[in-house]
């Protein structure tokens, strides 16, 4: 039995299947405890590991029902016999449990040791073995599909620097062994997903200089110079330079000895266990005894008044964060960093909190802006420092000239004091730092628009994440910011459109405000006139600005601060048709490839531009998609192809769905002339998955083949609408025919019979299934003939299948025998699918030739129409594909006589319908057993699964 961490929390049985371990929390339990294996882990370590925030009265019953559960998977796959143990702890009052098991079974200890053995290895070919096998044991992200925890994303975050500690290492014992080739190779991919690791960059310069390849390796220093410079505002290390240095002087020239400086030292890493110019604007601050001073510092300048920023008038909600903050606030020194982006309220949080609090601070409350992001230039740290000594009574003439020493003072003026320091608007970890007071009793409270994931790091700051208002917290302030005289009135007699107003809004503060704004000038025009307004997108920025005030403005201010390849991604996402996407979907956009995509979506993260809401996967926000959008090229760049590009991706996408989604299956139509190739195409691992993209990438698709269309590229709009065919026959009665429609109007446009051909079929057999024969059927009629103009057998096949089909449940008006008019239309699909060499089509037109007899009172015939396509309905083909055909030929046999054997496959069909959950299927196969139980004949009377026609284009 192993466990593994380095990548999702799994357990995997001796024979090779992987545990249903269950919730998150559950999985954060077992990581919790395997992190420690056969140590006692107590209940308050593990309620911190289990919830971020403020865990539920009963978590003790919690935990210990899922840890019940495990036990009971682990006793279900034999763990005792594989000598792993999930145990109670009953060596302390508090309780907890630990988790027996050899070491060699958890993949962090096997990982840690085959580190150690190549730490001792005498022989580098023997370090670079082990380190290998070590880094094979990663599957991605440690503790993956854990709950976001500190304790497991510190643990996490350990495992993570042993890793590329491990990658450097490896790097080193290639160069050892004097093959730099390999060093660089192992060196490069791990530097282009952090750029900001100096240690990787230069060990990357070292190799490449040393193989030769002197340009790449003075590429790659300029490249990150760039980046320290544009992010952090820094110069490269002494690390990174002196690799720089020796590359410059030729001593990294091939086969050169030399191996001086720390550029080749080896890094040092910790293990998961630990880590379970002045502008204008002031520092403000206000002191509740003026007068006094702690004993500690009773020979010391005694605080004098100055202003704190007022209450936020009309502020609201936020309880939640409130209380997160009331508890970041009970450490000794405790440091919280609000987080969110442009205008979610982090300043009027802080401030409200700052002032429910303030008894908690006898010493006096400070504030100051940063101005990391605002029209104002970057607050100097000597110059805020000078202030803040100021505020704390130190006399000008007094204060030290340096800033260390500026930043000494602060620390032993604040020592010992009970004080809150509001840090806002910081940008940046090396911006706050020296800005830290020193005592226990003090709390800093940090906003901004970046993470400041260093500021967390390097001193366990409390991240304090605020997110848009929910839609009942988005009526509720916009009712306050009107007041007590206008809001209860207007929301009360519109509260639909209150609540519309409040989605339009993206549940943005700041938004709501200005929207606030304009109604309280004209409350005459109410809430849906405003609503009707910011529903038109083209205008909907120009409404939310107020005087000097907007939406815009605010999210201008984060934008200027990215770097230029962030920049130019964030742009082309408003070119974007959805509101979700992936690194391959951005890469698309941007026209670069996956890792230097990667960097600048994690900085529209980080700048909270995008929301990182799964792993590789991202939501943008109405109003910042309408920004990115609003934005200009700037001169010397080129968008003009962004929108084909993302529509070429969307279309390769679409054609690995459908391939997935419909095992067996050719797809209704390649690729038009000309198409991009994608960097990388998103992986469909089974049915399940690539029909939930479908559903998940629905609105996406919908406006990429109307952007299609509005932007003349006809060609890529009619196969953006029919590649969805899978989902659309799985969920077929969900509003599919406006869509369809303009797939077929842009296949008209086109001048493409074969595209006319697929998309008349499809949009008939919706709107048959919508209950609109006649409708339908004006469409089923003209698509066999387009597919025989365009020369397209397989069309023709399926067009002539859902013709016959919607004939035999609906009619048609004229002469003839309507069951031999079905027959021969199939009949005829029949030898065009052979011709086409289709096996499907063929399948399917012998699946309704069964059907069609079995109705038609000829079981023999209809029984070897569905043994015939049985025989071709096997695997990759769909499962409830055969399910159908087994029920027919089960039907048929019944009505033969051959009820034994009827038995037989009814029974088959069954077990395969509740194997694949195939509700439709499993409800048919009973009924036709019933009726052979009840001695029903050949017709019976629970009638077979459909599956269509071939409800595809």
């Amino acid at each position: 039995m192993e466990f593994r961490l380095l990548g999702s929390v799994a357990v995997v049985a001796a024979d090779g299947r992987e545990l249903a371990l269950g919730s998150p929390k559950r999985r954060s339990l077992l990581a919790a405890l395997a992190l420690n294996p056969g140590a006692p882990v107590g209940i308050d370590r593990l309620t911190e590991a289990l919830w971020e925030e403020e865990p539920p009265r009963h978590a003790r019953t919690v935990i210990h029902n899922h840890v019940s559960g495990l036990r009971a998977v682990l006793a279900e796959h034999r763990a005792p016999d594989a000598g792993v143990e999930l145990a109670t702890d009953g060596s302390g009052g508090s309780g907890g449990y630990l988790l027996r098991v050899p070491e060699a079974a958890v993949d962090v200890r096997r990982f840690e040791r085959l580190v150690r053995d190549a730490h001792g290895a005498r022989e580098a070919g023997a370090a670079v073995a082990a380190l290998r096998e070590a880094l094979a044991l990663w599957r991605g992200p440690a503790l993956a599909g854990t709950e976001p925890s500190l304790p497991l994303q510190c643990a996490a975050q350990a495992l993570e620097e042993l890793r590329l500690s491990a990658v450097e290492e490896l790097a080193r014992a290639h160069g050892r062994l004097g093959d730099h080739g390999a060093a660089a190779g192992v060196l490069a991919a791990e530097a282009a997903l952090h750029p900001l690791r100096e240690s990787l960059v230069a060990a990357l310069v070292v190799a490449l200089g040393r193989a030769g390849r002197r340009p790449e390796a003075l590429e790659w220093f300029h490249r990150t110079r760039r980046t320290l410079a544009e992010q952090l505002g820094i110069d490269p290390g002494a690390e990174l330079a002196e690799a720089h240095q020796l590359l410059l002087l030729g001593d990294l020239a091939p086969g050169h000895a030399t191996e001086r400086g720390s550029a080749v030292a080896p890094g040092h890493a910790v293990g998961p266990s630990s880590a379970l110019s002045s502008g204008p604007a002031p520092v403000h601050a206000l002191t509740s005894r003026p007068g006094a001073a702690p004993a500690s510092v009773a020979a010391e300048p005694v605080p004098a008044p100055w202003p704190f920023p007022r209450r936020p008038r009309g502020f609201s909600g936020r309880e939640d964060e409130l209380a997160a903050l009331d508890r970041a606030a009970r450490a000794p020194g405790a440091i919280a960093v609000v987080t969110g982006g442009a205008g979610v309220g982090k300043t009027a949080l802080a401030v409200h909190w700052a002032h429910r609090r303030q008894a908690d601070f006898p010493d006096g409350r400070l504030f100051v802006d940063l101005c990391g992001h605002s029209p104002l230039p970057e607050r100097a740290t000597g110059a805020v420092l000078r202030e803040l000594l100021l505020a704390l009574g130190l006399p000008a003439e007094r204060m030290p000239s340096s800033p260390e020493a500026l930043a000494a003072r602060y620390r032993e003026l604040t020592a010992g004091r009970r004080m809150l320091i509001v840090l806002d608007n910081a940008r940046r970890s090396e911006q706050v730092r020296p800005l830290l007071p020193d005592g226990d009793g003090c709390v800093t409270l940090v906003t901004s628009r970046d993470r400041l994931g260093g500021l967390v790091a390097s001193d366990a700051a409390r991240p304090v994440p605020l997110a848009e208002l929910s839609a009942p917290q988005s009526v509720s302030l916009l009712a306050t910011t009107l007041g007590p005289d206008l809001g209860p009135e207007l929301v009360g007699a519109e509260p639909e459109a209150a609540a519309r107003l409040a989605r339009l809004c993206d549940g943005l503060p700041l938004a709501l405000r200005l929207a606030a704004a304009r109604l309280a000038t004209c409350p005459h025009r109410g809430l849906a006139a405003l609503a009707d307004e910011l529903a038109d997108e083209q205008g909907r920025l120009g409404l939310l600005e107020v005087e000097d005030t907007s939406v815009a403005a605010a999210l201008a201010l984060t934008v200027q601060h990215l770097s230029a390849p962030a920049r130019r991604l964030f742009r082309r996402l408003g070119t974007h048709t959805g509101t979700t996407l992936d690194s391959r979907t951005a890469a698309a956009l941007a026209g670069c490839e996956l890792p230097d995509t990667a960097g600048a979506l994690g900085q529209l993260a980080t700048a909270h531009l995008v929301v990182e809401i799964d792993r590789d996967a991202y939501t943008l926000h109405d109003l910042v998609r309408l920004y990115a959008r609003s934005l200009r090229t700037p001169p010397g760049e080129d968008d003009s192809d962004t929108l084909p590009r993302l529509l070429d991706h969307l279309l390769n996408t679409l054609l690995a769905a459908s391939a997935a989604a419909e095992p067996g299956s050719e797809p209704c139509c390649a690729l038009p002339a000309g198409a991009r190739r994608p960097v990388e195409v998103r992986p469909f691992p089974d049915r399940a998955s690539a029909l939930a993209w479908y559903a998940a990438e629905r609105d996406t698709l919908r406006g990429a083949a109307l952007a299609a269309v509005g932007a003349g590229l006809h060609d890529r709009a009619w196969r953006l609408v029919l590649l969805q065919w899978p989902l659309i026959v799985w969920q077929v009665r969900d509003g599919w025919v406006p869509l369809l429609e303009h797939g077929l109007a842009a296949a008209e446009a086109d001048l493409d019979p074969g595209a006319q051909s697929r998309a008349r079929a499809l949009l008939g057999w919706v709107l048959l299934e919508e209950g609109r024969p006649e409708e339908a059927l004006v469409h089923l009629a003209r698509a066999p003939g387009l597919a025989a103009l365009a020369g397209d057998r397989s069309a023709q096949a399926v067009a002539l299948v859902n013709l016959a089909a919607a004939l035999t449940r609906y009619g048609a008006p004229g002469p003839g025998n309507l069951p031999a008019r079905v027959r021969d239309l199939l009949g005829r699909a029949l030898a065009l699918a052979e011709k086409a060499g289709r096996a499907d089509l063929v399948a399917l037109a012998r699946q309704h030739l069964a059907d069609t007899c079995l109705a038609g009172g000829d079981p023999e015939a209809a029984a070897d129409h569905a043994a015939r396509g049985l025989a071709l309905a096997e695997p990759p083909f769909p499962a409830a594909r055969r399910v159908v055909l087994q029920t027919l030929y089960g039907r048929a046999l019944a009505a033969t006589g051959r009820r034994e054997e009827a038995a037989r496959h009814l029974d088959a069909a069954l077990r395969a319908a509740l194997a694949h959950r195939y509700d439709e299927g499993e409800a048919a196969a009973r009924a036709a057993l019933r009726d052979l139980s009840g001695g029903a004949g050949a017709g019976g009377t629970g009638g077979a699964a459909r599956t269509g026609p071939d409800r595809r284009c």
